[in-house]
C-alpha cells in the first residue's frame, strides 16, 4: 500500500483536470440534479467532498453525517421508502451486511481498474455492492501529559489496557452505533478466540469510562484531556496528535485489525444517476486527496492518490488477516453484538 510521495505538483494538478474532464462540465441544476449523501467519515471531509462534487458537477448535495452503524440502521429502517442515494465512508463490515441484506445495489465503476487490490477485493466479496475507498488500522492513543500527572504507565499492547490502574481511564465507542468499535470487537475475537476475547472485553469494561456513539470521539476526548486513553482507528488519533503533541498513537503489540472504508449505492435511490456520478468521482485521486487536505489520514484506495505522509505505515504494523466476509455477515454481526450487549455492556462497573 506504499506509494512514493515524491510526485511532481504537475501530477496532482493534472488529477483535478482529469476528474473534471471525466465528469464533464457542470450543467444547470434540474429537479433530477440532486443527491442525498449519507456520510460516515469525519465532518470536515464530508463537507469538503459535498462542496467539491457540487462545484464540479452542478449536482446539489444534501449531506447527513452519522457513524457507520447509525447509517446502516437508517438505511435498513428506510428500506421500504429509501431517502438516501449513496452511503459514503465508514467501516466496511456494515456495508457488507447491507449488501447481503439487499439494501444496496451492484455497480461496476469504470474507476475499478485504478484501485488497490484490497479495495477491489471488497467489491468482489460483496458481489459488486460495495467498494473500498480507504483503509486504516485499529489501535489506541493516550495523553502523555495526563498519564504523567497521574503516575500511570504508557500502554503498548491490548493487554496493558486491562491494568487496574486504568480504571475509568479508557474510552471507546459502542459497537452497535460505531463501526470502529465493532472492528475492535471482531479484532479481539480473531486475535484471542471468542471465549478469551469476551473475557478480555469484560475486563476492559471495568476500565471504560464511557461508550461513545461515534468511533472517532475518544480521540478528541484524549486530546482534550477528558480521558487518558482512547481506542480508535490510528489515523483519527494522528489527526489529534498533529494539534496536540501530548497525544501519542499506538499500534498494539499483539497485532490489530483494520478497516476498509467503503461506499455503497442504496437500493431504491431516488437519484440513481447522481449516485453513480458521485461513486465514480469519489474513486478519483482528485476526490480522495480531500481526505488529507481536511487532516484525515487514511490510506486512499486509488493507486494514483498520494498517500499522506502522516498516514500510519500499514506495512510496518502487525495486521491480522481480518475476515471481512465473516464479520460483515448478517448473522455473525447480529450474534456478536447481541452477545456484547448481554455479556459486556450490561455488567456493573
Amino acid at each position: 500500500m506504499k506509494k512514493s510521495m515524491k510526485q511532481s505538483g504537475l501530477q496532482v494538478a493534472g488529477i483535478v483536470s482529469l476528474a473534471l474532464a471525466t465528469l464533464g462540465a457542470p450543467s444547470p441544476a434540474t429537479a433530477e440534479d440532486s443527491l442525498v449523501l449519507y456520510c460516515a467519515v469525519n465532518e470536515p471531509w464530508c463537507r469538503a467532498a459535498s462542496s467539491a462534487f457540487e462545484r464540479e458537477t452542478g449536482i446539489k448535495v444534501a449531506m447527513t453525517r452519522k457513524s457507520s452503524g447509525e447509517i446502516y440502521a437508517q438505511v435498513k429502517a428506510e428500506s421500504a421508502n429509501p431517502r438516501g442515494d449513496i452511503w459514503w465512508g465508514g467501516t466496511g463490515d456494515p456495508h457488507v451486511t447491507a449488501a447481503q441484506e439487499g439494501l444496496t445495489v451492484e455497480y461496476k465503476s469504470p474507476m475499478l481498474g485504478e484501485l488497490q487490490d484490497w479495495a477491489v477485493r471488497q467489491w468482489e466479496q460483496a458481489k459488486g455492492r460495495t467498494v473500498g475507498i480507504y483503509s486504516g488500522a485499529l489501535g489506541f492513543g493516550y495523553n502523555a501529559k495526563i498519564l504523567k500527572s497521574r503516575n500511570l504507565p504508557e500502554p503498548k499492547c491490548w493487554a496493558d489496557l486491562l491494568d487496574p490502574k486504568f480504571r475509568d481511564e479508557v474510552q471507546v465507542a459502542d459497537p452497535n452505533s460505531s463501526g470502529t468499535a465493532y472492528t475492535l470487537l471482531a479484532t479481539i475475537v480473531q486475535i484471542m478466540g471468542e471465549d478469551k476475547g469476551f473475557e478480555y472485553l469484560k475486563s476492559l469494561h471495568k476500565n471504560v469510562n464511557q461508550y461513545t456513539k461515534s468511533g472517532a470521539a475518544p480521540a478528541k476526548a484524549v486530546s482534550l484531556g477528558e480521558t487518558a486513553i482512547g481506542i480508535v482507528f490510528m489515523h483519527d488519533m494522528i489527526t489529534m496528535a498533529i494539534e496536540n503533541p501530548d497525544v501519542k498513537t499506538v499500534a498494539p503489540c499483539e497485532g490489530t485489525g483494520y478497516e476498509i472504508g467503503s461506499m455503497s449505492i442504496i437500493k431504491g435511490a431516488r437519484n440513481p444517476e447522481s449516485a453513480k456520478k458521485f461513486y465514480d468521482w469519489a474513486l478519483t485521486p482528485a476526490a480522495q486527496v480531500l481526505g488529507a487536505e481536511t487532516k484525515q489520514f487514511q490510506v486512499p484506495s486509488n493507486k494514483n492518490t498520494p498517500i499522506p505522509p502522516e498516514a500510519p505505515k500499514l506495512s510496518e504494523i502487525k495486521l491480522i488477516n481480518y475476515d471481512f466476509e465473516k464479520y460483515g455477515s448478517v448473522d455473525e454481526r447480529r450474534r456478536l453484538l447481541a452477545k456484547w450487549d448481554r455479556e459486556v455492556k450490561s455488567l456493573p462497573k
